[in-house]
Parts: C-alpha cells; sequence; structure tokens
C-alpha cells in the first residue's frame, strides 16, 4: 500500500483526537446537553455526573484526588491562574525591603509560563529566570542556588516542549517543599506519555491540555492540591462560582468529557505507546546523523521524551529544510513561536548560535506514527539536507578545512 502523504510528525504543537474519545464526547452535543449546574432536573444531574467521572478519570492520570482538579481551557490558561493566583496568595515583602515576593522560572520554558512571569515582575515581584545549561536539564542543586528568604513560588516544566528534555521535578519539588514554598510544573508534554503521581513527585500545582494526548482543543486542567500543603490560588476569573471558585464559567461538557476518556486511554497505553515511540525516535536520530556530517541532535542524551526529536543541520537553513520537505509535517520551534523569524529562543539559552538556532527542526511522533513514516522522513530530509548544501559555498568552504569563524567578512 502506498504511504499516504503528508505525514504528520508535529504531535507536539498538537494531536489528532482519537476517534474513541470522539465516540465519548459526542452524546453530550445533543441529547445529553445538560449544564451541571442545573441541579433540579435530570439534564443536569446527568452532565454533572459526565464532570465527575471525568474528574475522576483526568485525577486517576496524575495521582491525584479528584477534588483537587479544576477544569480550564487548556494548558495557558492552568499556568497562568497557578502562576499568578499563588502569587497574589502568597505574596510576601522581603525583611528590609519592599516587594511582593521571589518566584523562580527558567527561560526555556513555554511563552505561557514565562509571560505570565515578566507581567508578575511588572506588577513588583521579583522573577529569576535560570539559564538552563547546555544540555537543558534544571537541576535541583540550581534551583537551590537562587532561592531566597522571601521565595513564594518556583515553576518550572516537567519537559521541553521543543527538546523534550526531562528536568528534576520530583527533586526540586521536595526542595520546595522543605522550604515551604509552592511548586508549579507546566507538565503539558510530560501527563500522559510519562508515568505521573503528583504525592511522590512533590508537585503543589500541575497544569496539563487535551490536545496534547489525542483529547479535543480548549480543555485542560489544573491539580491544585488540597492537603499537606493545602495550595490557595486567587482566582482570575469570577462569576457563578464553578470549580470551587477559582474558575467561574459554564462548564464544557463535552470537552471535559472528551479530557477524561483522553485519560483513561493514556493510562491504558502510554507504557506500550512510549517503548514504540522511544525506538523510532532513535531510529530517526540515528539514521540522519549517521549519514549527515555537521548535524547535531538537541538536549540530553538521555533525559528526554521519547517522542521529541530536536536537529540542528549546519549550513542549512530551517525554512528552507522545512519548504524542501513539505510532505513531513515537522516544526522549527514551538507552534506557539513558529511564525516568528527569529531563532528558536529555547536553543538560543542553552546557548546555541544564531546559525544553529536557525537551521533546527523538531520531529514529534505519535500513537500512530509508523515506522514506514519514519524511513520516509529519513529518506527525505537526508536528500534535501545533502541538495541544500550543494548550494552552500559556506558548506564547500568548511569542507575544505577553513575555519568560518576566523575569516574576516569584508563589508559592503
Amino acid at each position: 500500500m502506498a504511504l499516504k502523504l503528508p505525514i504528520y510528525m508535529d504531535h507536539a504543537a498538537t494531536t489528532p483526537t482519537d476517534a474513541r474519545v470522539v465516540e465519548a464526547m459526542l452524546p453530550y452535543f445533543t441529547e445529553r446537553f445538560g449544564n451541571p449546574g442545573s441541579r433540579n432536573h435530570s439534564f443536569g444531574w446527568d452532565a454533572e455526573n459526565a464532570v465527575d467521572a471525568a474528574r475522576e478519570q483526568v485525577a486517576t492520570l496524575i495521582g491525584a484526588n479528584e477534588k483537587e482538579i479544576v477544569f480550564t481551557s487548556g494548558s495557558t490558561e492552568s499556568n497562568n491562574l497557578a502562576i499568578k493566583g499563588a502569587a497574589e496568595m502568597y505574596e510576601k515583602a522581603p525583611a528590609g525591603r519592599t516587594g511582593r515576593g521571589h518566584i523562580i522560572t527558567a527561560q526555556h520554558e513555554h511563552k505561557a509560563v514565562l509571560d505570565p512571569c515578566k507581567r508578575l515582575a511588572k506588577d513588583g515581584f521579583d522573577v529569576t529566570f535560570l539559564e538552563p545549561p547546555r544540555d537543558g536539564v534544571i537541576r535541583s542543586e540550581q534551583v537551590k542556588a537562587a532561592m531566597r528568604e522571601d521565595t513564594i513560588l518556583v515553576s518550572i516544566m516537567w519537559a521541553n516542549n521543543e527538546i523534550g528534555t526531562i528536568n528534576e521535578v520530583p527533586e526540586i519539588g521536595a526542595l520546595c517543599h522543605e522550604r515551604g514554598i509552592i511548586f508549579h510544573t507546566d507538565a503539558t508534554q510530560w501527563v500522559g506519555k510519562m508515568p505521573t503521581n503528583v504525592e511522590r513527585d512533590n508537585i503543589d500545582l500541575l497544569s496539563l491540555s487535551g490536545h496534547k494526548i489525542y483529547g479535543p482543543k480548549g480543555v485542560g486542567a489544573l491539580f491544585v492540591r488540597r492537603r499537606k500543603p493545602r495550595v490557595r490560588l486567587v482566582a482570575a476569573i469570577d462569576g457563578g462560582g464553578q470549580e470551587r471558585g477559582m474558575r467561574s464559567g459554564t462548564l464544557n461538557v463535552p470537552g471535559i468529557v472528551g479530557l477524561g476518556k483522553a485519560c483513561e486511554i493514556a493510562m491504558r497505553e502510554m507504557e506500550r505507546d512510549g517503548e514504540r515511540l522511544l525506538r523510532l525516535r532513535r531510529k530517526l536520530e540515528q539514521s540522519i546523523t549517521s549519514q549527515l556530517d555537521t548535524c547535531q541532535v538537541n538536549g540530553h542524551a538521555e533525559r528526554r521524551l521519547p517522542q521529541i526529536a530536536n536537529i540542528s543541520f549546519g549550513f542549512v537553513e530551517g525554512e528552507s529544510l522545512m519548504m524542501a520537505c513539505k510532505e513531513i509535517a515537522v516544526s522549527s520551534g514551538s507552534a506557539c513561536t513558529s511564525a516568528s523569524l527569529e531563532p528558536s529562543y529555547v536553543l538560543k539559552s542553552l546557548g546555541i548560535g544564531d546559525d544553529l538556532a536557525h537551521s533546527s527542526l523538531r520531529f514529534s511522533l505519535g500513537r500512530w506514527t509508523t515506522e514506514e513514516q519514519v524511513d520516509y522522513a529519513i529518506q527525505k530530509v537526508v536528500g534535501a539536507v545533502k541538495k541544500l548544501r550543494e548550494l552552500s559555498p559556506l558548506y564547500d568552504m568548511h569542507r575544505e578545512g577553513i575555519d568560518l569563524s576566523k575569516i574576516e567578512w569584508a563589508g559592503h
């Protein structure tokens, strides 16, 4: 059977909704359309029961209690509610100084964490943006060194969306608990792909999104710890008092049902999916790097998600490479920043120069990625890189052994 084109290898941006998820959602658009806030008739009771069941499915996936799950529109809202809500609730002035408290995050977080932190910095909080090491992994020692007496919140993502590197989240969480500091993790790329237990992993606040785990877009959740410690948040949306007053608004019942079903499927299938995707990712990386020189896989060699490969191709422009491989859907950064012509801020934060950062592609594999598709991608990318390098005088100079960093280019 002929390979169907184009091939989708951008699952870190979004995933196709699983047919089993769609099937679970459909009745809640039509015959089971009630508002879970309508508690005086069976239509409302039915919707409320569906939401409760989904809440339990989400909680089970991350080792939480169902009462600790707050439904949101996705990880961006969850991150904003967690970071701003915790900062405002726990703000405190440092001894002998003005200010509202200290927050720690990292330079290569998703914009949905960086931008709320920058907003808080403008509003009087002191924010430390940790510089990641070359391998992209934030370790507990680095967080510990940045902690202060007035540190109120640490927000470190579990796995990076561009390079797939896995930070020392359980260790950072334990450190925060020792010091009485609230710990939030953006687990958007992690949850549903890797085992998660918020108790074991010392997490107070955790963000997740439906469309990254084969659920629908426009729905996500925030885990908010209820005990040891009980975490309180200042609400971002006021209104009808839904979701324990933290997130008012009529609940998106079909979306919530879909998120719950996606979590149930992920719980059952993540181990098998992870093993298969790791094998395919390694094949992709090893086959490409063995056939091309001046080519590197970005991020820690081992501490990476099984499904994400970020590869830089020297002497090739990333956008040109994407055009040459237009039958393969990949990205040159996160979906939220791919419209920018700037090189990836994540790669630049690792100390990777503009040239290599501009020439990087992210391949993210998924539940229905096949070996045949990976083989096609390898062949297509290697061929395109070789062809583009034939047009590069810089690559010719590199092959002749000329050190391009020492050349003084004449001005116009």
